[in-house]
């Protein structure tokens, strides 16, 4: 189903995470309804967020308390799943303009994949029923640069970056030096996150194949504020 490397320890738990979720009952404050608009909209409305915050045009939309009582009675129902890096210069929702109940954020060091990454993925596209998922990954990325330069990480870090490495690795092979091929290793990162999330999950790879939802990759370019969409 890909080429991309997968430690046997993320493999095996995914596929456990992608089996038994098919068989998970709807959980509290999921929607039971179709998704209330296509994948395509879900992207045009994340472009536009984008644009407005760009130009410095902020709508801050559905921040007020009357949202606040909506969600809390109605439950969410978020339009897109976005899994990004916990860089704090990533603020994911400011990035697209959007509010409470808008969009369904996971947000892990090197927007990489793992058990529980992919678990909440399957949850934001499977219950929550979101259209669109977007793995976001940002530019001058720490834990991708950290791989590149073969930096020693300490305590569980080298588990998390060590699902960085095959990206680097194909990155390296293209014979790029610098930081050109520090950011070609970032948006390889993100390919690979999105093949790892399609491999080891067997509810997002049926999503995905059946049409009801669509996986988009995205660069966010923390020197502007930019998200390029891969």
């Amino acid at each position: 189903m890909c080429d991309h490397p997968i430690s046997r320890r993320g493999l095996l738990a995914g596929m456990a995470v992608g089996v038994s979720s098919l068989f998970l009952p709807r959980l509290p404050g999921a929607s039971e309804q179709a998704p209330p608009m296509s994948a395509e909209q879900a992207y045009q409305l994340l472009r536009e967020g984008n644009a407005r915050f760009l130009a410095g045009k902020s709508e801050r939309p559905n921040l007020t308390a009357k949202r606040i009582e909506e969600t809390a009675g109605q439950g969410q129902h978020p339009f897109a799943t976005i899994l990004s890096c916990s860089d704090s210069r990533v603020p994911v929702e400011h990035v697209f303009d959007r509010g409470i109940g808008d969009l369904f954020v996971i947000r892990v060091a090197g927007n990489v994949i793992d058990i529980d990454e992919a678990g909440t993925t399957e949850y934001g596209a499977g219950h929550l029923m979101t259209p669109l998922v977007v793995v976001m990954g940002h530019t001058q990325c720490g834990a991708v640069t950290a791989v590149v330069k073969g930096a020693q990480v300490t305590g569980n870090i080298p588990k998390l970056v060590e699902h960085i490495i095959p990206a680097v690795e194909r990155a390296k092979a293209k014979g790029g030096t610098g930081d050109a091929l520090i950011l070609d290793a970032i948006k390889e990162n993100v390919h690979q996150s999105i093949q790892t999330l399609l491999a080891s999950s067997q509810e997002l790879y049926h999503l995905r194949e059946s049409g009801r939802m669509k996986i988009i990759g995205a660069l966010y370019h923390i020197e502007n504020g930019k998200v390029e969409w891969l």
